[in-house]
């Protein structure tokens, strides 16, 4: 299991650092250039990029559309859901089955598959699901409750890296063709949030040969695979006995990767491609403000942090932690560097985990406890610490994006009051060998981010909890009192009043204490060609391109 948690881990921080890939845009949106400090701009919002639902004069036409869309990274070709670790197959995969429950435009899990919410039984810790009649695999088979407890059962069985996620089950049986029984080990206050969002595999042709079903897949979802070239492409076709309304309009879906940002954003400028994922913070304004291209983006669960080395060297002591924090502004750097691509966060929740899980988190009252921007007293922290005054502590980043840059920032503040910064880029598979060693030598600040959803378990979890030190988190903060228990006791509860107030205890004393310092949460965005309609961002970066729901049916308008 420690395997398994680290490899969940890894990709929790992996496919959050895919995404980011920009540097400086000065003059973007907010800020004033002259770095000022102030931290008094205001942030842009990404809902203007939301376009309002679109309709097709002729439907016949709309359902000759072919679509072309590139990826900002090279997926793992993985795309068997029981298997697919990274975000970019999972975007393929999504199209092609669907989810017992699947997450609608704000994150709020609804039944797809299922036939309602499950009957909850032995507080939180039994579900009976029921299951729609008359879904069928693109093969024809129906798709049945057995179906349904292999999906939950076998990333455990066959120890896949999505072990983690469903190692809480123990056990998942039919009651019937049509009715699935799950008990659980305990209860897991994330299970009715984010684990019941199975995707659903046929087990029948999944076991027949599982390495040919991880790249050939049947599901029951409105597109099926067409064409798949290792390295190169894969290409869906509409499936047209879809079981679900409404019927897709694209016919067909062509992905490809595209790394390089500069290529990708010439591309769909150029007309060469119609939809690309991620605008490059450094090309915002030119894609902005490019004829024929319009941009989609949506608020997203990710989180970006600077966090501290609290097992050696002089940020173990938490006034230096906080006079780092008042050194900047984390507010200025974001409206700098990254405009209307990301907003700044106060909490390890982003606002919008906050706002789809329901929690009513008092999120006003934790910004006002942030350190804000006052190198006076950062200045006054580092010396009653006894910080010596050559102190240059090393702050490890992913190289060439906002957060090296970041870095870059707090090393030339913590210059300007008279100390120091080794700041080092480094690779991304360099960085997760380092970030956790807790070696003074190391690091004494690195820079990450994570993604989640409407559940807080996977951000204080994986990011605070004692046992993931080393392998999800390098900052070896041992806490205060019941801080790990209370981490642990929020996850193994069913009971959101319960929960939420542990994660508040939590949460203060983080702030209190600053063992990580919340930076920015970056958005999810897209840019399309004019001619394709009815395009809408996702939050889950997975579900982009989404094509077909009850909220969007996408088209080109030739």
């Amino acid at each position: 299991m420690a395997n398994n948690q680290q490899l969940w881990a890894r990709r929790r921080v992996l496919a959050t650092g895919g995404a980011v890939s920009a540097a400086t845009i000065a003059g973007c949106i907010g800020g004033n250039g002259d770095d000022d400090g102030n931290g008094d701009d205001e942030v842009a919002d990404i809902s203007e990029y939301q376009h309002d639902r679109e309709e097709p004069d002729d439907e016949e036409a709309a359902r000759q559309s072919e679509l072309e869309f590139l990826q900002p990274a090279d997926p793992d070709e993985d795309y068997d859901p029981v298997v697919s670790f990274d975000s970019y197959s999972m975007q393929v995969a999504n199209l092609v089955f669907d989810g017992l429950y699947e997450w609608d435009d704000e994150l709020n899990l609804e039944p797809k598959i299922a036939d309602g919410m499950p009957e909850e039984e032995d507080d939180g810790e039994t579900y009976f699901f029921d299951i729609q009649e008359g879904i069928e695999f693109h093969n024809g088979d129906e798709v049945t409750a057995s179906d349904v407890a292999h999906s939950f059962t076998a990333p455990v069985e066959e120890e896949t890296q999505n072990a983690a996620t469903y190692g809480m089950i123990e056990s998942a049986e039919p009651v019937d063709d049509y009715q699935l029984e799950v008990t659980l080990e305990h209860p897991y206050g994330p299970f009715t949030m984010s684990t019941m969002a199975v995707p659903v595999v046929p087990e029948a042709v999944r076991t027949e040969d599982t390495e040919a079903f991880n790249t050939d897949p049947v599901g029951s979802g409105p597109f099926q695979f067409a064409e798949f070239q290792p390295g190169e492409y894969v290409e869906l076709e509409r499936w047209d006995d879809y079981w679900d309304e409404p019927q897709p309009y694209v016919q067909r879906i062509r992905f490809e990767a595209a790394p390089d940002d500069a290529n990708r954003v010439a591309q769909v400028l150029a007309g060469d491609t119609d939809v690309i994922d991620t605008v490059p913070a450094t090309e915002w304004d030119e894609v902005d403000g490019a004829d024929g291209v319009r941009i989609h983006g949506s608020r997203s669960p990710s989180y970006m942090y600077l966090a501290f080395n609290c097992n050696e060297g002089e940020t173990t002591d938490p006034d230096v932690r906080r006079a780092v924090g008042h050194s900047f502004s984390m507010r200025e750097f974001v409206n700098e560097h990254l405009g209307p691509a990301a907003d700044p966060l106060s909490s390890p929740i982003p606002e919008v985990t906050n706002e789809s899980g329901g929690w009513e988190f008092p999120m006003d009252e934790w910004e006002d406890e942030m350190p804000e921007y006052d190198p006076d007293q950062a200045q006054e922290l580092l010396e009653g610490a006894g910080v010596p005054d050559d102190w240059e502590p090393r702050i490890i980043a992913p190289e060439g994006g906002p957060r090296e840059q970041l870095a870059e920032r707090i090393g030339s503040r913590l210059s300007e009051i008279g100390y120091g910064a080794d700041v080092q880029g480094m690779s991304f598979a360099t960085l997760v060998d380092t970030y956790n060693t807790g070696n003074v030598d190391d690091y004494e600040m690195y820079l990450l981010g994570w993604t989640g959803g409407p559940d807080p378990d996977v951000y204080y979890y994986n990011l605070f909890h004692e046992s993931q030190a080393g392998v999800g988190q390098g900052h070896f903060y041992e806490g205060e009192g019941d801080f790990h228990d209370n981490i642990l006791n929020a996850r193994e509860s069913a009971d959101q009043d319960e929960r939420r107030d542990l994660y508040v205890d939590v949460t203060e004393e983080i702030i209190e204490y600053l063992p990580v310092l919340p930076a920015y949460s970056e958005h999810n965005t897209m840019a399309a060609r004019e001619e394709v309609k009815d395009l809408h961002a996702h939050p889950s970066v997975s579900y982009n391109p989404r094509i077909v729901s009850d909220y969007q049916n996408t088209w080109i308008d030739e």
